[in-house]
């Protein structure tokens, strides 16, 4: 099981090198992550975007870009469709989200003549490596679905396992987070939690863990669990958050990166190859570690 981002970094360099598409790709935090991964050997890229902006870019940043093969689309539209094809088209394993907008890639994404839809719906996985906790933590979604119902919550519950599968995680422990630890017929949170610590208990997961409803102290912290009195596996050893709204998820996650020191990635899972979507306000590191990620999901496709 991959307990730390080095880890992450190895594992994707000791599988096949994967092929990255990137969309847009005339950002300077994108070309130096996508520069390190080269340099590193997890991928191999293709740079889509306006060409003459990214070689212009690639030359203030010390970057030599012929060692890229780089496509030249000047127009956001235009590269996310390109980068998107590549995928679909097996001449890629994977894309990534350059400058552009989110809902510019997604709507390639989504694409029924040219996209890259799968199975379920489309969900966003955070991955943090956190001073304070023992292994990796991952949460879902923050960044994507807003306020999902039972069954969203069951396809990004399936979304997150997956990727803790690739990740060498075999039986996950995945905590359903809300306020308090009852079920509470006026928090509909607190409902759907319990339902899916039942559908997990029949099996529908596979081989996993749920309990809830969990408050974070619970997840996160095995005192706490003792303290209150709540005998759990997931109590103090959680591997992955579900959270009852995007706003949960954005808060945690901002507080994991700004007041634990976490490292983090990002990936968007639900589709037929892996998505690396970060904010365009993340560093370097974090976009590399997000291509580690996804070289490694695509890998264990």
């Amino acid at each position: 099981m991959i307990k730390k981002f080095d880890e992450l970094i190895q594992k994707a360099k000791q599988q096949r090198t994967m092929r990255l598409a990137v969309a847009a790709a005339e950002d300077d935090e994108v070309l130096k992550a996508v520069d390190g991964a080269l340099e590193l050997g997890l991928v191999e890229p293709i740079l889509v975007g306006n060409k003459k902006e990214i070689a212009e870019l690639a030359k203030s940043l010390d970057i030599d870009i012929t060692r890229f093969e780089v496509i030249d689309q000047p127009d956001f539209e235009g590269s996310a469709r390109e980068a998107v094809s590549l995928v679909s088209s097996g001449k890629a394993d994977f894309v990534m989200k350059g400058i552009l907008g989110t809902a510019d890639l997604l709507k390639a994404v989504l694409d029924k003549e040219i996209g890259l839809r799968g199975k379920n719906l489309l969900s966003h996985v955070m991955v943090y490596e956190i001073p304070a906790y023992h292994k990796l933590i991952y949460l879902t979604d923050g960044g994507m679905n807003i306020a999902p119902d039972l069954d969203d919550k069951k396809q990004i519950i399936e979304n997150a396992i997956e990727v803790c599968r690739a990740m060498g995680l075999e039986k996950p422990k995945i905590a359903a987070l809300t306020a308090v630890e009852k079920v509470n017929p006026k928090m509909q949170a607190t409902l759907d939690a319990a339902q899916l610590k039942e559908m997990c208990e029949r099996g529908e997961f596979g081989d996993a863990i749920i309990d809830g409803p969990l408050s974070f102290d619970l997840a996160v912290s095995a005192e706490a669990g003792r303290h209150k009195g709540i005998q759990s596996p997931v109590c103090g050893d959680v591997d992955v958050i579900l959270v009852p709204t995007i706003e949960v998820g954005n808060g945690v996650g901002k507080c994991m990166t700004y007041f634990a020191n976490a490292k983090s990635a990002g990936i968007v899972m639900g589709a037929a190859a892996p998505v690396v979507l970060v904010s365009r306000a993340d560093t370097h590191e974090a976009k590399l570690y997000s291509i580690a990620l996804g070289s490694v999901i695509a890998g264990n496709k």
